[in-house]
């Protein structure tokens, strides 16, 4: 049917068309307290929200007639040769949002030519996934317990084929994560009548975690054993190092011998000594507002560090990003690439390893589209003069 020139499309109820529907999907199907582990942050959640608007402070110069037949995804980050500009930032407990969990992540990634990062705190073992994923990927390392724990994880690591080693050094002490605690989804779980009906409501997830298992921490656990999270804690006694320091990184530069990205800088001081260290990349990372509230949200900490090392290593950022035009614009004021990390799960909560593909695939679309609409035919050539920052009606600037 038409009206005029226009051609009306059908449209489906329901339909995935962007990572606000893929949110409002997994919602649905995720029990309050997983729902609250995935979208929570610390305390009042300030720092979550104003990742998110951070991006919201550039609007886009649009250029015409500029003659492009297509857009260049194409990427290179800590040698990694990707045809998306986008990664799978590491999730602990991937799995207990849907039992495929980390492999369905990996799988998704291998379809778009780019890499999940698997977190230390996976519910699918460093070798399951080493198996399973593309040679040579990302292995997210907390510097968990002594220096002998944290280096049976480096070693474990290499031996399964990981290339690139991400230091995570925000975490010396976990973030007040008010909903995990209300809702028993963080270290000491618990399971009162109330919460216990908020997982019996969900009989698809139900399904799924009785089919599959995944909620332990797999790389802390005996082979062969699927323990609960605080058993998983317990038995390893494991915490975050509250005196982790330079010297710490050090070491596990040295003890690492490909590249090594450190994860959690939002700091430019912070970001040269990283450098002095002789890591290959800095992911620019407040760990989704789940750590310090108040904090600079990345949208804001990333320019400072781009000008300070951004002609030294490749620097990456993630935080808030829900669209294509957040990664162009982060794209545009020097990160080689992103990582997201609520979308993807949002994805894997929706339909598995299928859903994480469909949201790199809109992400993808939209990102194209954007750039070009600016007319910019590869990702690679976008710098601040594609953007400008927005300005408030009384002069002020909008971050």
């Amino acid at each position: 049917m038409k009206i005029g020139p226009f051609a009306i499309v059908p449209t489906r109820r329901g339909q995935l068309m962007n990572v606000a529907d893929y949110r409002a999907g997994a919602r649905r199907r995720l029990p309050r307290p997983v729902w609250a582990y995935v979208e929570n942050g610390a305390d009042d959640g300030r720092t979550t929200e104003a990742n998110a608007r951070a991006w919201r402070g550039w609007e886009m110069r649009q250029r015409v007639l500029a003659g492009v037949r297509g857009v260049d995804t194409a990427t290179s980050v800590a040698g990694d040769e990707l045809g998306l500009p986008i990664l799978l930032a590491p999730i602990g407990l991937a799995g207990a949002v849907r039992g495929v969990g980390d492999l369905g992540a990996a799988e998704a990634a291998a379809r778009h030519s780019t890499r999940a990062i698997l977190s230390t705190g996976s519910t699918h073992s460093i070798e399951e996934v080493g198996r399973a994923a593309t040679p040579g990927g990302w292995f997210q390392l907390y510097p968990w317990g002594d220096r002998d724990l944290t280096g049976s994880l480096i070693d474990r690591a290499r031996a399964a084929g990981f290339g690139t080693l991400v230091v995570t050094v925000d975490v010396p002490i976990v973030g007040n994560r008010l909903g995990e605690r209300r809702y028993g989804m963080n270290s000491e779980p618990w399971l009162s009548p109330d919460v216990a009906v908020r997982y019996a409501c969900r009989t698809g997830w139900m399904l799924d975690a009785a089919r599959h298992r995944r909620f332990g921490l797999a790389n802390l656990s005996e082979p062969g054993r699927r323990g609960g999270i605080a058993e998983s804690v317990r038995r390893h006694a494991v915490a975050m190092r509250p005196d982790l320091s330079w010297d710490d990184l050090a070491w596990m530069r040295d003890r690492w011998d490909g590249p090594v990205v450190v994860k959690g800088v939002l700091d430019a001081d912070d970001a040269v000594r990283a450098v002095d260290t002789g890591v290959d990349g800095v992911i620019v990372s407040n760990h989704g507002g789940r750590q310090l509230a108040g904090t600079l949200p990345t949208g804001r900490a990333l320019v400072d560090i781009v000008d300070r090392v951004g002609r030294d290593v490749d620097v990456l950022v993630d935080g808030g990003i829900r669209s294509g035009s957040d990664i162009v614009a982060a794209l545009a004021l020097g990160a080689r690439a992103v990582l997201i990390g609520r979308p993807w799960l949002y994805g894997l909560a929706v339909g598995g390893a299928e859903g994480v593909s469909g949201v790199l695939d809109v992400l993808d679309a939209e990102m194209r589209r954007t750039a070009h609409l600016m007319g910019v035919s590869a990702l690679r050539d976008l710098t601040r003069d594609h953007l400008v920052r927005v300005e408030s009606e009384v002069g002020e600037l909008v971050w």
